[in-house]
Formats: structure tokens, sequence, C-alpha cells
């Protein structure tokens, strides 16, 4: 049995899997949000109510972070969830499982479930993009996450937004001290804040996509033109992956993949930025949903 760990910024979901992936128990609880010492006792607590519900103990745990561990020091760098920047989290869980624990990027989670059994099963280059809280991307060789030397492979987020617009520069401010990443365009927060900005209400990102997509509620054209914003800054800043990678696939997670027009829009559009004379790139909604990155914590196990 695996088990697989997603340490979210406001959940943290758990999966115990046999080993040809079929789900034995599921959990979910709220995470400790700025509180390391109890984000560590929250992931060893519900790790022994997976046990305890599926009927068996996992020799190793893996565990997707919104983050990386930094090659040079062990310690978790780049976390949006920013309590976890600088902490031996590792070392941390493993005394508190007393067990071997394998951490990955919650992105890479997410492209490795997708490519062993999801929407790119079978794909030799797959790149997986989590727009959600945060942007991520995580990419997949042969079923194996690329790391990098650095543990950044796939962090396009944190990348400039491409070719900008003059009313788009020097952009918002980010969290990783830059301005203008990509990250604060696209993420969740980034939709919202664009249309208020715009002269809209202070809505979350679901919102604003419900209400484009309702002609009769007052403001409509207002989010309309706010998600077209969005498509066409996702689709630029695709076109650059595809620029320098080529993937095979394209696989999108988090809570803005649900957004169904993505899916027609987006490579209709990247087309005027990518450097060919036509682009054959599937752009694919994921099949996992919200349990891609758990799962992909789980197969951790099987690298």
């Amino acid at each position: 049995m695996r088990i697989g760990i997603d340490l979210g910024g406001t959940k943290i979901e758990g999966i115990a899997i046999d080993g040809d992936g079929v789900e034995r128990a599921r959990l979910r609880v709220a995470a400790p949000s700025g509180d390391y010492d109890a984000t560590v006792g929250a992931v060893a607590a519900l790790v022994a109510d997976l046990e305890s519900e599926a009927g068996a103990s996992a020799d190793g745990i893996g565990v997707g972070i919104p983050g990386a561990v930094s090659p040079a020091t062990g310690l978790i760098k780049n976390a949006n969830s920013t309590w976890l920047i600088g902490k031996p989290l590792a070392g941390d869980l493993e005394a508190a499982l007393g067990r071997p624990v394998r951490l990955a990027n919650d992105a890479n989670c997410f492209a490795v479930s997708e490519a062993i059994d999801g929407a790119a099963r079978g794909a030799g280059v797959v790149f997986g993009v989590i727009l959600g809280t945060g942007v991520g991307g995580g990419l997949v060789i042969g079923g194996k996450a690329i790391t990098g030397l650095n543990a950044i492979a796939g962090e396009w987020g944190h990348n400039p937004l491409p070719w900008p617009t003059d009313d788009e520069r020097p952009g918002p401010a980010c969290y990783c001290s830059k301005r203008g990443c990509i990250e604060t365009f696209l993420s969740g927060p980034g939709l919202a804040r664009d249309f208020r900005q715009a002269g809209g209400d202070e809505l979350a990102a679901p919102d604003v996509v419900a209400l484009a997509g309702d002609g009769t509620k007052a403001g409509n054209a207002m989010a309309e033109a706010a998600l077209e914003r969005y498509e066409q800054r996702l689709a630029r800043a695709l076109a650059s992956v595809i620029n320098i990678l080529d993937p095979d696939v394209i696989v999108l997670g988090g809570g803005l993949s649900n957004v169904g027009r993505l899916y027609d829009s987006v490579p209709r559009l990247w087309s005027d930025w990518v450097f060919s004379e036509r682009v054959a790139t599937p752009l694919l909604a994921n099949v996992h949903g919200d349990s891609s990155g758990v799962r992909g914590a789980a197969w951790l196990w099987e690298e």
C-alpha cells in the first residue's frame, strides 16, 4: 500500500492506494495555516487515520508540497505556504512518522499522476499546469518527474508574463519579490484582482467565471472581458512553454482548470505566439481532478 499526502495552504488531503492504483482510503483535513509544528502534527495524524481506515500500513509516505526541497540545504524553498520556507520538513516528517518520506513539488505530483494513468497516459513528454491559488508547473518525461539541478524545473509561474502589453507592465507584485510574474496574472487571486481593478466587485475567481457565463446578471460584460484577458494571457504563457519544451501534451489542473472554454479558446489563441506554422499540441483537462496531486504523491514510491 502507498500513501500520498497533498499538503496545501488551506487543506491537507491524504489517499491510500494499492499497487494497481485502486483507492483504499481518502481523508481531508483543514491545514493549520501559518503554524509549521501543527502542520507536521496534522500530517502525522492524517497518515495514522488513513492506515486505520485502510486496515494496512505503508512503508513510505509521499508528500506533495507547494514548494521544493533545496538541493543545497535540504530545507524548503519557493513555497507559497510561506511558513514552510527554511524548514527541514522531510526530516521532521520522518521523525514524526517513524519511516521514510519522499517530498516533491505538488505540480510535479499532479503531472506524474496524469502521465501515469490520467489524461496524458502514454505520452512521452508531459507538462502539467496548476492554475489555482498559485500557478505551478511540472515536467514529466517517460513517466518520471524532472526536478532539475536547482529543483525548479517547470516553475513557469515565476517567469514574467510573455509579450506584455503596456498596461501589463510592470505587473502586480509577487510574493517572490518580483513583479509581473505569470502567477500574478493567471492564479485565481490574479483573475479576481484583474476583474476588481477594471471596476468590478470584490468577487472570487469562480464567481467571476460564473458571472461571465450568465448574461442575466449585471456586470456580465465586465466579467466576460476579464475572462477574455485571462485566456489571452494564458495563451501567451503556454506558447512560451511550447517554444521551449514542445511537449506531447499539456494538462491543466487546479480550480481554474474547470473553466471548460479554456480548452477551445487557448489553443486557438496561442498560434499567434508559437514559433511554428501549425500547433498540434493538445491542451487537456485532467482526469483525476482534485485527486491528481495526492495520487501523484503516492506514486512517488513507484519511482
